[in-house]
């Protein structure tokens, strides 16, 4: 590893530790050429996933879509943007778990509406109306009142 600074190659690894995700290794390293101090990250090569969407397309993976997605559905609620970055990437570990290279927008959609509901109920109410497309207030109303069974059952047990 050569130092950004002065391209030594004669450095030494001060403290690693893991990124918030797992992920990767943060290493600090220290040069012996010019005493300065430089961050490398170690990640594992993985294959990206891909997404198919609903018209066949296939797109990267972009976790950050997952978030702006929730973002939206949680707006003036009070989800704290932490719960929604560790959702995205609950969501993205599920994924990468499967171990298949391409799964459907459906399949993230799902995650998606099945993590929110769990979170609040009105942003899983807003992402559901989004993602699935209702067609009339019937639609709309028929959502409502299973969300509304599911918390009763929830009350009795």
């Amino acid at each position: 590893m050569k130092c950004p600074f002065c391209a030594s190659s004669d450095n030494g690894v001060v403290d690693s530790r893991e990124t918030d995700d797992g992920r990767a290794i943060r290493r600090r390293r220290n040069c012996t050429g010019c005493a300065r101090r430089f961050t490398t990250y170690e990640r594992i090569e993985e294959m990206p996933l891909v997404v198919i969407k609903k018209d066949g397309s296939r797109i990267g993976f972009d976790r950050s879509k997952l978030t702006a997605g929730m973002t939206r559905a949680c707006e003036k609620r009070p989800v704290p943007a932490a719960v929604i970055d560790r959702l995205a990437i609950e969501i993205e570990k599920r994924a990468l778990e499967l171990g298949e290279r391409e799964l459907s927008s459906r399949w993230f959609g799902e995650q998606v509406m099945s993590a929110l509901k769990d979170v609040d109920q009105v942003a899983y109410v807003r992402f559901a109306s989004v993602y699935r497309s209702f067609k009339d207030v019937d639609e709309f109303a028929r959502e409502l009142e299973g969300l509304k069974r599911k918390g009763a059952d929830d009350v009795e047990t």
